[in-house]
Order: structure tokens, then sequence, then C-alpha cells
């Protein structure tokens, strides 16, 4: 029994949304487990939610979600020291390596700011948007945002500055 239209849209948004679940996550197979978890949930609905705007829906619920999975979650084994740095030529992989440490660095933020800084720069959803989102006001918003950002500058010195340049703004 399908549906009408529910396997449409899961074929035609799924990647993006499977993008916003690995974000939030952090963890290929998490975010694979957190999208179905949510596709679970929202399909019962699906009659419903068909005419309004299902991705914001879901995006909302995978936000949710990931949050109740957060506040539930052992945190794991936590490196209590840093590799030692190689010595030699340029590294090739240097964009890599920043794309895992950004990664890295927005996972360990708290997850109101993680799921801002996701929705905000990754999603590119404006203010309004990403408050409606997580049903906060648009101040909390920037306030989270502008908290994230400063902790990821400190974090990764430069990095933001390289991926803003890339984008063509500052973040």
């Amino acid at each position: 029994m399908s549906e009408p239209g529910f396997e449409e849209f899961v074929a035609a948004r799924g990647p993006r949304l499977l993008r916003v679940a690995w974000l939030l996550t952090g963890d290929a197979h998490l975010a694979e487990d957190l999208l179905q978890t949510v596709l679970a949930r929202v399909w019962p609905r699906w009659h419903r939610l068909a005419d309004e705007n299902p991705e914001a829906y879901v995006r909302k619920a995978l936000v949710h979600t990931h949050a109740s999975w957060w506040r539930r979650r052992w945190r794991g084994e936590v490196p209590h020291q840093d590799l030692p740095e190689r010595a030699g030529p340029a590294d090739p992989f240097a964009e890599v390596d920043l794309e895992q440490a950004l990664a890295a660095a927005i996972r360990a933020l708290p997850v109101r700011q993680r799921s801002v800084v996701v929705l905000r720069y990754f999603e590119d959803l404006s203010v309004t948007e990403t408050a409606a989102a997580l049903g906060c006001s648009e101040g909390t918003v920037k306030s989270q945002a502008a908290k994230a950002l400063r902790t990821l500058r400190g974090r990764l010195p430069g990095a933001l500055d390289a991926v803003g340049a890339e984008r063509g703004e500052r973040l």
C-alpha cells in the first residue's frame, strides 16, 4: 500500500534530506537510520502533509528526532591527545582535512547550535525559515548562530574564512 506522491518525494528530496541528517549526526549510518525513522513516522501522515510543505516538515522532524537521540546517547570515547604533525611537502588532501575538521567541530557543538548551523549555512535557510523549523524565535536563531560561529572560529582559526571565501561570503 502506497501513499500517492510519497515515493516521488523521497526519490526527489531524499539525497538532500540525507545530507541534512548526516550533517546533524556526523555518521553516514546514523544519518540513514535517522532519515528512515523520520520517513517511517511521516508516511502515515502523508495525506495531510503532501499539500503543505513536506520538506520543511521532514527537516524539522529530523532536527527534533536527532535532538531526542542525542540526549539519550552515550558520548563515546574522547581522545586525550592530538596526533603528531607530519613533516614533509604540503598535504594534497588539505581540503578534505578541512571538511572533516569542520564536520567534527560542528558535531562538537551543542544540539541547538548545531541545528542552527546546519539549517542556516548548509541548507541555506533564512533566519525566519530556521526559526520556524526549530520552533523558536528569530532572535534565538541569530544568537545561537553567533555563538556557534564564535566557537567554530576558536576551534578552526582561519577555516571559516576559507569556507566563506569559497562561497563568496563572510561566515
